[in-house]
């Protein structure tokens, strides 16, 4: 690997797309385009399903990734590594979450789908802020068919408090008001950003973390030159090593040049 090349991880929702509208910022697309003909690897990590982020990936030409949180890895186009839960768990988790009136979305790696009316108030609000086209499915016993990369619980703050005291074998982020990620526990984009790392040789001082929220905690805690966007959670701020603009005020784009990763008049 040559020396003078770095490797970004830049998650998408409030980092690479803006937060309320989910429009890419035409300087940001620019700015991943110069670092890819500098020679650098550019890599995405979300906690997005891989079905939810195909048009980006195309538009910026994006082969590397790390989705469902770090449950799912590609290089260049191939699947490294892919971690899926145990179907007993989540009917165990299912049927919970059932008796306390709280929907649950599952995810493969090509459709989302839930067992309860998909119409449900919760799933319509989350889901339309990711301004995607997708939307669950009602399917009875998807679980027992199928490998599940990850899962969305719908409740309100502070209602998750009982699933994390009785299901200690997950962990539940919360990324919007009515719902949390559902992951293994200890899976995070770090896991999945290590096992990339382990097909690459990428010294310390040349990896970058760009981030905005909970879900990208553990990321921003291991890379060395982690950025938390302006419009960033304080606790983000706090734990990277660099505070850039806001997403929607060409924040990426600004934090590349002070980088020195770009020069200043890009």
């Amino acid at each position: 690997m040559v020396s003078d090349k770095s490797i970004l991880f830049f998650d998408i929702d409030g980092t690479l797309l803006t937060e309320e509208e989910r429009t890419l910022p035409a300087s940001t697309k620019k700015a991943i385009f110069q670092l890819k003909e500098l020679g650098h690897e550019v890599a995405i990590a979300t906690g997005r399903a891989k079905f939810l982020f195909d048009d980006l990936r195309e538009e910026l030409g994006i082969d590397t990734y790390i989705c469902y949180n770090g449950q799912y890895v590609v290089f260049r186009g191939e699947v490294i590594h892919a971690n899926t839960f145990q179907p007993e768990a989540l009917e165990e988790l299912t049927a919970f979450a059932l008796h306390n009136n709280h929907p649950v979305v599952y995810m493969n790696d090509k459709k989302m789908t839930t067992n309860v009316p998909n119409d449900h108030p919760y799933i319509k609000e989350s889901i339309a802020t990711l301004k995607v086209d997708a939307y669950p499915t009602q399917e009875q016993d998807f679980v027992k068919h199928n490998k599940i990369y990850q899962g969305l619980l719908f409740n309100t703050e502070g209602e998750e408090e009982i699933y994390q005291q009785t299901f200690p074998d997950f962990d539940f982020i919360r990324w919007h008001s009515k719902s949390l990620d559902i992951l293994p526990k200890g899976v995070s984009k770090a896991l999945g950003i290590k096992k990339l790392l382990e097909y690459l040789d990428f010294p310390a001082e040349r990896q970058y973390a760009f981030g905005d929220a909970l879900n990208d905690m553990e990321m921003i805690q291991m890379i060395p030159n982690s950025v938390a966007m302006g419009n960033a959670l304080p606790e983000i701020k706090e734990a990277a090593s660099y505070v850039t603009k806001d997403v929607s005020d060409d924040g990426i784009l600004y934090s590349l040049q002070q980088f020195g990763l770009l020069p200043e008049d890009s």
